[in-house]
């Protein structure tokens, strides 16, 4: 989930723990066992839009839609660290590679079903994966067409009835997939909800979104002003027995979309009627409503804490002077104050000050670094010693791209107090402001890159892959199109321990590997991090079993109980 494109999360959508406010097992008011039944009522700000496993976007097979849709492999569906990892759901297992992970093999288990009653089978998630590449249903993750064998031109069953001989069904429980190249991390991305199954006769196209046939605990019965108002009741098909991660407590789900952010925590905050038995999957607590929360025993009991692979930094374009000389890039590294980008960012309960590019979470292979060391308050000294060899004794002027939109990541807070930082060391900044549409379109074009801006970038999952790859692998670098390598870096070597990485299966092996290349890649003072956000979400007093991962941070509706 490139975060810096789609402002996650869904994420967002997305460090190290799982709720720090609440016993996570035994939250709610009285008897803390969780019962079934009941209404539970999210309220979000943005609509669930395009319901349809082939359109949607998501990180570990989401939270509303991984009640409806089950893939062949899901998040594992407990707190913190042990969240990020990868299990099976409608499989077996997790995959079964070849020797160079370029065939991957799984096994459908036994007696699954749709809401109707029929069987799942093999053929259904072939269906499924191949209707996502169809133009009409764009939106989902973009690996499948890069990843499988003579899928990069593939417009979909719809104007291509053979399919793709990439992926064979040899019976009705097993599914092979053939890939370009090696790719240790597969089972991860079977983890997105273009590998739910589709039964080919209830394709309805465009508007399966209304009513898509459920393969998971929850079936849609209303799907008002397209995902607006969408109201989930049992599948009474479903089937504990093949599910071990859903706990599917609440007898109906009531998602309320187009809220504002506001509202929505004032209305939480109350606790009142319906909305004692509420949560939002998308809305955070700002900086004042924190500090009002935070002084109310009560109400920072029901304020559950997530963590999501996410960072934010300073982008330089090394094609724009004076950025293309590394000391002076360097000499910005060590004169950030991340203390006061930290307080512009809502406080140290809302973001966590950042001087690696990935994450620090271990399923990223987080290894801590400090390159250029900045304390607290920026190293000014160190800085002006750096640009005094860069040839700017007398210090610069440089411009700051930044985006208007009041989200304390990339908006004016964060680069006002960037600003103030580099005052310090002799170096001048101008702030430039974008609308978000503008910002967005500014900074992922090649031709219009500024040299010096703020940006962010979330994970699809929890590895160093999706978080690395797209950044700094110069075979990424989009020239037509949206661009995310924003340093333009194209190192042959980097390229090469990437596809080394990408061929291993052991994602422990793995993770270490990422977390040398971070380091590697951060002496080349291409980004500046700066902070990893907390995300802090308030749920009604009726909430139960709140669990909360690292591979969303945010609460897991599967595991919430009412009652």
């Amino acid at each position: 989930m490139a975060a810096a494109s789609v402002g996650l999360v869904l994420a967002a959508g997305a460090a190290a723990c799982g709720p720090e406010d609440n016993d996570a097992k035994a939250s709610g008011g009285g008897d803390s066992t969780p019962h079934k039944g009941g209404t539970l009522t999210v309220l979000n700000a943005n609509p669930t839009q395009d319901f349809d496993p082939a359109r949607l976007y998501t990180s570990g097979g989401g939270n509303v839609p991984s009640l409806v849709f089950r893939t062949l492999t899901t998040r594992n569906r407990e707190n913190g660290a042990a969240g990020a990892e990868v299990v099976p759901d409608l499989a077996t297992d997790t995959g079964r590679p070849n020797k160079d992970a370029t065939v991957w093999t799984y096994t459908l288990k036994k007696g699954l079903t749709y809401e109707d009653g029929t069987a799942i089978t093999s053929a259904d998630i072939k269906y499924g994966i191949e209707r996502s590449f169809a133009p009409e249903l764009s939106g989902g993750a973009p690996y499948l067409r890069d990843w499988l064998v003579g899928a990069a031109d593939y417009q979909g069953p719809y104007k291509d009835k053979k399919g793709l001989s990439a992926i064979e069904t040899p019976d009705e429980r097993t599914i092979v997939f053939h890939l370009n190249k090696p790719e240790g991390e597969f089972p991860y991305l079977a983890t997105q909800t273009q590998f739910t199954p589709v039964p080919k006769a209830k394709d309805t196209g465009t508007k399966y979104e209304e009513h898509p046939v459920s393969s998971g605990p929850y079936k849609v019965v209303s799907n008002q002003n397209d995902g607006e108002r969408l109201v989930l009741e049992r599948n009474t098909h479903w089937s504990a027995a093949t599910d071990a991660e859903r706990k599917a407590y609440p007898d109906k789900i009531d998602v309320r979309s187009g809220l504002d952010s506001s509202v929505i925590n004032q209305r939480l905050s109350a606790s009142q009627g319906a909305d004692a038995a509420a949560v939002t999957t998308d809305t955070n607590l700002g900086p004042a409503e924190l500090a009002k929360v935070s002084g109310d025993k009560e109400l920072a009991a029901r304020v559950g804490t997530g963590h999501f692979g996410y960072t934010n930094y300073i982008a330089f374009n090394p094609g724009v002077k004076p950025f293309d000389n590394p000391t002076v890039r360097q000499a910005i590294s060590y004169a950030i104050d991340r203390s006061s980008v930290v307080n512009a960012a809502g406080g140290s309960a809302l973001a966590e000050p950042a001087t690696t590019f990935l994450p620090n979470q271990k399923s990223f292979g987080y290894q801590p670094y400090d390159l250029f060391p900045a304390g607290k308050a920026g190293n000014a000294a160190k800085a002006r010693e750096l640009l005094k060899e860069a040839g700017y004794a007398n210090g610069l002027t440089v411009t700051l791209t930044h985006s208007n939109a009041k989200d304390f990541e990339t908006s004016p807070e964060i680069a006002t107090a960037v600003q103030d930082a580099l005052k310090k060391a002799g170096i001048t900044v101008k702030l430039q402001g974008l609308e978000e549409n503008d910002y967005s379109d500014t900074i992922h074009d090649v031709k219009t890159e500024p040299g010096f801006f703020l940006a962010h970038w979330g994970a699809d999952w929890p590895s160093g892959g999706p978080f690395l790859a797209p950044i700094f692998d110069g075979r990424q670098i989009v020239k037509d199109g949206a661009n995310f390598n924003t340093g333009l870096l194209n190192d042959k070597s980097v390229n090469a321990e990437i596809d080394a990485i990408n061929k291993l299966t052991d994602l422990d092996a793995a993770a270490k590997r990422w977390g040398a290349l971070d380091k590697r890649i951060g002496e080349q003072a291409l980004t500046v991090p700066l902070f990893h956000p907390v995300y802090k979400r308030l749920y009604g007093k009726d909430i139960k079993n709140v669990v909360i991962s690292d591979w969303t941070g945010v609460l897991d509706i599967s595991q919430v109980a009412v009652k």
